[in-house]
């Protein structure tokens, strides 16, 4: 319960930071994309550093939730984020949200519902020998080199789907060795974790899937690259988490009800991430009639 506790604050905060981004990413020009100028830009932007604030704050809660359970059950909980996002935007902005806003809640809430009923993540060790993550970061790098190449011939939201599944790659990379250093730290304690290579990777990946994020955001419509970053950074996570960490989803027939779910939460999130308030924005008021 503490890992799902945490998990779900986690999604909270890095959803709000999300959209934050996304309202000072949409001012920067084309012309800075991929390039450090974006980030300096960035900087200047007092709605940009509120983001990354939450994001720290995300960062922290998401070690305690690793550290209390198994990343399959942890990172899919993180769909949630967007969902929870527009509810508190509509709550501060005292906005009456739209129909398809609750549809798109309701879809999110019940497919993430229904995977984590038919997959039953769970299982699986707190550490990972270190031979196991040469083979992982060798995919990881290549798959991620591949997307960016790919990224170049794009533009609009098809360029931002890509990054965004670039990003979502890096956050679920991110995830996996917070997690084997959190592990050190049960094992060995403070030493273990400060002298443990995980440790310095996790801030490395961290950045640059930050980096990807941003590009992503830059290049189009929160409605391309959200679903891309959602989906995938839970689909890797799990991928992380068998391959590496050992643990267990059920397969077989229950890859039915687990592809529904990823279905509605697909749904779900395009709809949400085409509300207003998912830019940072209040939605217009009701018309009198």
């Amino acid at each position: 319960m503490i890992s799902v506790l945490f998990a779900i604050l986690t999604a909270v905060s890095n959803g709000s930071g999300a959209v934050l981004q996304r309202r000072a990413a949409a001012t920067v020009p084309d012309t800075k994309a991929m390039r450090l100028e974006l980030i300096r830009h960035l900087l200047r932007q007092k709605v940009w550093l509120a983001g990354i604030g939450l994001v720290i704050v995300a960062a922290v809660c998401q070690a305690v939730a690793l550290a209390t359970g198994p990343i399959a059950v942890v990172q899919p909980i993180f769909v949630v984020e967007l969902p929870a996002t527009l509810l508190i935007a509509g709550y501060v902005f005292r906005a009456r949200l739209p129909r398809e806003v609750w549809a798109g809640v309701a879809a999110v809430t019940c497919g993430l519902a229904l995977g984590m009923a038919s997959a039953a993540p769970g299982g699986g060790g707190e550490s990972v020998p270190g031979a196991a993550w040469i083979s992982a970061l060798l995919l990881t790098g290549v798959f991620d080199g591949l997307l960016l190449a790919w990224s170049t011939r794009l533009r609009g939201n098809a360029r931002a789907a890509a990054l965004g599944l670039a990003a979502a790659t890096g956050y679920a990379l991110t995830a996996a060795l917070m997690k084997d250093a959190m592990g050190r730290l049960e094992d060995g304690g403070a030493a273990a974790l400060f002298t443990s290579w995980q440790l310095y990777a996790t801030a490395v990946a961290g950045a640059g899937a930050l980096f990807l994020l941003q590009n992503a955001l830059q290049a189009g419509s929160l409605a391309a690259s959200q679903p891309m970053l959602t989906l995938g950074d839970a689909l890797i996570s799990i991928a992380y988490g068998v391959t590496l960490f050992g643990e267990s989803v059920r397969v077989g027939w229950w890859l039915l009800p687990e592809l529904i779910a990823v279905v509605l939460i697909t749904v779900g999130c395009v709809t949400l991430a085409r509300s207003p308030l998912a830019g940072g924005a209040a939605p217009p008021p009701p018309r009198v009639r």
